[in-house]
C-alpha cells in the first residue's frame, strides 16, 4: 500500500503546497492535491490521511487512519457511521481561527456600542444626527461564553482595551488564560448574566451547548446588555432573542452564526432591534495567516502521526471539540 496523503482544500497557496509536500515526503509519505470534492471523487481509495472539510469525502477513504478537519467546528465528525472505521483518528484546525474571528468580535462590539448602524442609516438618508449616546469597551463588564482559543483572544483584546472585568465561563470552570479576570463553570451562568454588559458566545456545537442561551437566561441580562455569537446558532433561543430586542429588553446583538443557514429571507431576525448580521464569514479564510497557521497545525501533526507521538490538535469525539 502506498503512503498516501490527500488534501481537498482551496485555499492552498503554491507556498503551503511546498510546506506539506516537505513534510509528507520527510517520511515517506506521498501528497495529492484535489480543489473540489468532485475532483477527489474516486480517487481516495488508498487514502491513509486525509485533509479537508468535506465530510461527505470519508466513506470513498476505506484505508483512512487519520482525518484532519481544516475547520475547527467538527459537528458533521460527530454522526455514527460516518467514517470507514471507527479507529479513524481525528483532529481539527481550532486554533487557526482565533486572531480573525477575534478581531471580528472587536469590530461588532465596537459598532454596536459606538451606533455603527444608526449613524449610516441616517446617512443613508441624507441626515445630519450626532447626538447617539455612545458607549466604550473601556470599563465594561465583559462575559465569554466558551473560553478557547477564539473567546480567550476575544478576550485578551477587549481587556488590552480596558474592559473593567473579563468573565470567563466554561464547562469546568477554570482556564490558564490571565485576560480573564475570573471563571466559573458553566452551572453558574444564571450568577454572572445580570452582571454582563457584553455577552460574547463562541463555543462547539454540541449537546451541553445547545439552548445554553435560553429564553429564561435572556431574561436574566441587564437593558444595555449586548449579544455576540460566534460559535453555533444552536446555542440561542433565536425566536426569544428577536422578543428580547423588539421589546428593548436587551440593547443589541451581533450575530455571525444562526438558524438556520442560509437564514430564510422572511425570517424574524432580519428585520429585528438593533441586530448585526453577517453570513457565517468571521472565520473566512481569505485573511493569510489563518491559511498559514492551518496547514501549520497539520504539518506539525503529520511530524507527530509519522513519529508515534499523540496529534496535538486531536478531537475528543464524546465531547465534541
Amino acid at each position: 500500500m502506498k503512503h498516501e496523503i490527500c488534501v481537498v482544500n482551496d485555499f492552498l497557496t503554491a507556498a503551503h503546497r511546498e510546506k506539506l509536500c516537505a513534510a509528507a515526503e520527510r517520511h515517506g509519505y506521498t501528497v495529492r492535491f484535489f480543489q473540489t470534492p468532485e475532483a477527489a471523487e474516486g480517487q481516495l481509495g488508498q487514502c491513509e490521511i486525509l485533509y479537508s472539510h468535506f465530510p461527505g469525502l470519508l466513506r470513498q477513504a476505506p484505508e483512512l487512519k487519520w482525518y484532519c478537519c481544516s475547520f475547527a467546528g467538527v459537528e458533521p465528525y460527530m454522526q455514527p457511521g460516518i467514517f470507514p472505521n471507527e479507529e479513524c483518528l481525528l483532529t481539527n484546525s481550532s486554533g487557526a481561527y482565533g486572531v480573525t474571528i477575534a478581531e471580528h468580535m472587536v469590530m461588532v462590539t465596537l459598532m454596536l456600542m459606538r451606533r455603527i448602524m444608526e449613524y449610516q442609516s441616517s446617512m443613508a438618508r441624507r441626515e445630519w444626527i450626532q447626538e447617539l449616546p455612545i458607549r466604550s469597551i473601556l470599563g465594561s463588564r465583559i462575559t465569554v461564553l466558551g473560553t478557547g482559543d477564539i473567546g480567550s483572544n476575544y478576550a485578551r483584546r477587549v481587556k488590552a482595551m480596558g474592559a473593567g472585568k473579563v468573565v470567563g465561563v466554561n464547562r469546568s470552570g477554570g482556564s490558564g488564560e490571565p485576560a480573564y479576570d475570573a471563571v466559573y463553570p458553566s452551572a453558574r451562568l444564571e450568577e454572572v448574566l445580570p452582571q454582563t454588559e457584553v455577552l460574547a458566545m463562541a463555543m462547539p456545537s454540541t449537546s451541553q451547548t445547545a439552548g445554553i442561551l435560553s429564553r429564561e437566561r435572556i431574561a436574566l441580562l441587564p437593558r444595555n446588555a449586548l449579544v455576540i455569537n460566534v460559535g453555533r446558532g444552536s446555542a440561542i433561543d433565536q425566536e426569544a432573542l428577536v422578543e428580547a430586542l423588539n421589546e428593548g429588553r436587551i440593547a443589541g446583538a451581533a450575530l455571525d452564526v444562526m438558524t438556520p443557514e442560509p437564514l430564510p429571507a422572511d425570517h424574524p431576525l432580519w428585520s429585528a432591534r438593533n441586530v448585526l448580521l453577517t453570513p457565517h464569514i468571521s472565520g473566512d479564510m481569505t485573511l493569510g495567516w489563518t491559511c498559514d497557521k492551518n496547514v501549520d497545525m497539520f504539518c506539525e501533526d503529520i511530524e507527530n502521526y509519522c513519529t508515534g507521538r499523540p496529534l496535538i490538535h486531536a478531537v475528543d469525539r464524546t465531547l465534541g471539540y
